[in-house]
């Protein structure tokens, strides 16, 4: 991290360690049913931007189903998003930090969020031929391995190389109210990096369980030259089924996301992701 000192590094890896490793608590409606996201300024115009965004996000978050954001039918209702919110706030994201010309005061990025009554959010899944995801949502622990290049390790709670992915997981969970963790280094069961990519998903939801969590999440990270990005694939059993699913030439970031979005998928009952 360019700019950032080794202690800057370990100190944003142990926030995020933090974060993901707090017990689960099952979400009030007041979570579940609000969603966020950043606006430039506060004008009309952008707002009903940031409600098309927030509609999508609180489906896709009281459903666990991201697949709702591509249906035909969303394309109508995002028109008429403004309708759905019941109330909404704004934040500052550069509050403190003095305004310094008029053009300022416009282009400053703001949080909007907007809360929704259930009923509302309810009926729109009932359209979309979905359902609300009910009760508390299990926490899940990643097994994964990351390689690129001759650079290879498993993703533990400790390890400094892991700083950022675990963080990024962390705001990959955080949109569907899901919780990840991640095994400390003797937890694994002795299993090293090529033993955990073919470790049978049940032997890691056992050790998932020793670690204080409900279910394993397993998966790989491999960097590739040609795809200009990561290739991550991800397995997940649920309901006596193991589900296999993968995206090539992403971001990190853009990997994790992927696997926390077909997690909730397959956890919420909708199937393969």
């Amino acid at each position: 991290m360019p700019g950032f000192s080794r202690l800057a590094a370990m100190v944003i890896g142990m926030i995020a360690i933090c974060f993901v490793c707090r017990p689960v608590i099952a979400a009030t409606p007041a979570e579940l049913y609000q969603a966020q996201t950043i606006v430039t300024g506060t004008g009309d115009v952008n707002r009903q931007i940031g409600f098309k965004d927030c509609l999508d996000k609180v489906l896709v978050k009281v459903s666990g189903d991201p697949r709702l954001t591509q249906k035909t039918e969303m394309l109508a209702l995002r028109e008429k998003a403004a309708d759905f919110v019941q109330s909404f706030r704004y934040h500052d994201r550069l509050e403190g930090i003095p305004i310094h010309d008029e053009q300022g005061t416009h282009d400053r990025p703001h949080d909007l969020t907007c809360l929704y009554k259930p009923a509302v959010v309810d009926r729109l899944l009932a359209q979309l031929g979905s359902r609300p995801w009910p009760g508390e949502r299990p926490p899940i622990a990643v097994f994964m391995t990351a390689e690129q290049g001759a650079r290879q390790f498993v993703l533990t709670q400790e390890d400094q190389r892991g700083n950022a992915m675990r963080e990024s997981f962390a705001n990959a969970a955080g949109p569907l109210l899901m919780r990840v963790t991640f095994p400390k280094a003797g937890q694994l069961g002795g299993l090293d990096e090529k033993a955990l990519s073919e470790a049978d998903i049940a032997r890691l939801d056992r050790l998932a369980k020793k670690a204080g969590a409900a279910r394993a999440l397993a998966g790989s990270i491999v960097w590739s030259d040609k795809e200009l990005g990561w290739i991550a694939d991800w397995r997940l059993a649920d309901r006596g089924k193991t589900f296999r699913w993968q995206v090539r030439g992403v971001s990190f970031d853009e990997a994790f996301r992927v696997a926390m979005r077909g997690a909730a998928q397959i956890l919420s009952g909708h199937g393969q992701p």
